[in-house]
């Protein structure tokens, strides 16, 4: 089983921190670092993440983002047993915004990154753990990983915007199943329903997932954030607002330098050298 994928120098946390956040190569590598837990989440974790997601967004020597774990775990979703579940008399209300605050948050932080989110799954994913890696904008997975819709099994109805995120990806039939029947799904078989981009060996995992990161760094950042924006957007809409998105787009990115040394770099028929602006 993988150890998990910890990125090269440039330390950012130290790597004894339950979330280590490590730059380098204009890649921020963000690992779940609590194995002994499968890297459920804490609130407090929860939060940092949210952080570390925005301020990548914001920060132009980012231009992409690798989310992983260590251990045998890539995230076994909110961890229940750290403050992820109030025990005690609850309020009309308190349920529906810890969810949007918490879970609905995180999610959609990963959504709305301005930079392309890579998920090296590296072993269980499960309940907001799978929402989390689905989120992303590919999806590698280690063989050893699993895809687990665990909620049924405690009795609970799906979060983290899982019943947006499945039926979007494999289609309404299939999402209910996964969901109904909270059944372990191997890598090999997300990667058949198309959940997956990639499986690779377990020792590969870390290897793949950096030179996809390393690919889409030395990409047109802003490119990619519009074509993200596009695509997301595209299956809330109507084709004329998503054709109006596209043409707004194509305006917006006209102006960016990449967009001009794409276009001379193809004129001068030599390889573009994209800064990311």
């Amino acid at each position: 089983m993988t150890e998990g994928m910890r990125a090269p120098a440039d330390q950012t946390t130290p790597p004894t921190a339950d979330l280590v956040h490590t730059v380098t190569d204009h890649v921020t590598y963000l690992t779940l670092n609590r194995p002994e837990a499968l890297n459920a989440l804490t609130p407090d974790q929860r939060d940092r993440l949210i952080g570390l997601l925005a301020e990548a967004s914001a920060d132009p020597s980012v231009r992409a983002v690798v989310l992983t774990g260590t251990g045998r775990g890539f995230c076994a979703g909110a961890d229940l047993r750290a403050g992820g579940a109030a025990t005690g008399e609850r309020l009309p209300g308190d349920v529906a915004r810890t969810i949007r605050l918490g879970a609905q948050r995180l999610i959609a932080a990963v959504l709305d990154c301005e930079k392309p989110v890579i998920a090296a799954v590296n072993g269980t994913a499960a309940g907001l753990g799978a929402h989390l890696a689905l989120a992303c904008d590919l999806v590698l997975a280690a063989e050893s990983a699993r895809f687990i819709e665990v909620f049924v099994r405690r009795g609970l109805v799906p979060d983290g915007g899982g019943a947006y995120l499945l039926p979007r990806l494999i289609g309404p039939q299939r999402a209910k199943e996964l969901m109904f029947f909270g059944d372990a799904l191997g890598a090999a078989d997300a990667e058949r329903l198309g959940l997956v981009n990639r499986v690779v060996p377990d020792e590969e995992l870390a290897k793949t997932a950096q030179e996809w990161a390393i690919r889409l760094a030395t990409g047109p950042t802003r490119a990619l954030a519009l074509t993200k924006q596009l695509v997301n957007a595209s299956l809330d809409s109507d084709r004329a607002t998503a054709f109006a998105a596209e043409a707004a787009a194509q305006e917006i990115n006209m102006t960016t330098r990449d967009a001009q040394e794409g276009v001379r770099s193809f004129v001068e028929r030599r390889t573009p050298d994209y800064q990311g602006r």
